[in-house]
């Protein structure tokens, strides 16, 4: 995933940092071994919302509003995807999911407005020791996908 991320990013001619880490297993953690606040980490979360997989992006610092993303797809239930379901759709597991849907990884990307609140995006890229660190203009700019409000602190 790693690799693909890299040359997607190229292909879209975006700059970007990349640090290898220890592994991180939380957003803390991660943002710790970027040397970089938690707020500009992008956490990426895959829910199942009614009998559909989405992928969801949100500042580290916060949380899903559960509440507002069942009004605004308009049901009763959602959850986040298993270990093992994430791990059957993406070939990933849980802290390395990175922030982009379609090309990457084939999922409709909604992602919240505390993101747009910061200059910068960092992420796990595929790994639990790979990070990136990018623009969010850049990122916005080739990430296919709706803004929504959907988090809470």
């Amino acid at each position: 995933m790693l690799k693909k991320i890299r040359e997607f990013l190229r292909e879209q001619d975006v700059p970007f940092r990349e640090v290898s880490h220890q592994p991180t297993y939380t957003s803390e953690e991660s943002a710790q071994a970027r040397g970089e606040s938690i707020r500009i980490g992008g956490k990426a979360l895959l829910i199942k919302v009614g009998d559909t997989f989405k992928l969801f992006v949100i500042s580290a610092e916060n949380r899903v509003d559960s509440k507002a993303l069942k009004q605004r797809f308009g049901v009763k239930k959602l959850r986040f995807a298993t270990e093992e379901e994430l791990f059957e759709l993406t070939g990933l597991v849980p802290g390395c999911v990175p922030p982009f849907g379609r090309p990457l990884l084939d999922f409709d990307l909604y992602v919240d407005e505390s993101i747009f609140k910061n200059d910068r995006i960092a992420f796990n890229a595929g790994s639990l020791t790979d990070s990136i660190i990018m623009s969010v203009e850049d990122y916005s700019r080739i990430a296919a996908h709706e803004r929504l409000t959907f988090s809470s602190k």
